[in-house]
């Protein structure tokens, strides 16, 4: 038996994946998070084997759910769900610890087959991904901003995402239950740790590291 959770913040898609996971004998859902940090805390609670996480998910990135599962819970095996295909996002979820990336486009057959794979400790990309130039892309997460994110405190992560997608301090201190003046602290802190001036310049640094759709 496989125990999985799964991660998805759209209703109508997490009750389609129910079925389809309640469908296969194999499996056993422990649950399922609406949000990223919802994630992280069921996945430390329930120590599933696999861990199904839509890569763009509310309050924590799929990429920084990805990190920290990798961290906290090293026998999760994680299987990204996502709708997008660029190289840049297949690139992020294995630099971060994703054992597949499966597009969301993908038919049932070809998920109960993604999860299997990578609950046996296989890796596992969807047939639909144009892989070509994926390892040179990979081999690239060295020097500059990127390493510098990595330095990043969790907190800050998840401050950094919530800015890129342009939200204010007060909204930012709303979604992660904090300070507004907490939330200025934070990005401030995280603009200087990455040597970045301005909005744009987050924004094109979210974009390189996937957290954000170009």
């Amino acid at each position: 038996m496989i125990t999985i959770v799964l991660a998805e913040d759209h209703q109508i898609v997490r009750q389609g994946l129910k079925l389809i996971l309640g469908g296969e004998s194999s499996f056993q859902l422990l649950g399922d998070a609406r949000d990223g940090l919802e994630a992280v805390e069921m996945v430390n609670k329930l120590r599933p084997e696999v861990l199904l996480l839509d890569l763009v998910m509310p309050r924590l990135h799929g990429l920084e759910v990805t990190r920290q599962v990798r961290r906290d819970s090293p026998g999760t095996r994680i299987l990204i769900l996502s709708m997008h295909s660029d190289l840049p996002y297949v690139a992020e979820a294995l630099h971060n610890g994703a054992s597949g990336y499966l597009l969301k486009e993908s038919p049932p057959s070809e998920l109960i087959k993604a999860i299997k794979e990578v609950a046996a400790g296989r890796q596992y990309l969807s047939g639909l991904l144009d892989l070509q130039g994926l390892d040179s892309r990979s081999d690239q997460h060295g020097g500059g901003n990127l390493d510098v994110y990595e330095a990043l405190t969790n907190r800050e992560r998840s401050v950094f995402q919530l800015a890129a997608e342009g939200c204010t301090a007060a909204d930012i201190a709303t979604r992660l239950f904090i300070s507004p003046r907490t939330a200025e602290t934070h990005r401030a802190n995280l603009m200087r740790k990455l040597n970045l001036r301005s909005q744009t310049d987050l924004v094109r640094l979210a974009i390189r590291k996937g957290i954000i759709p170009a």
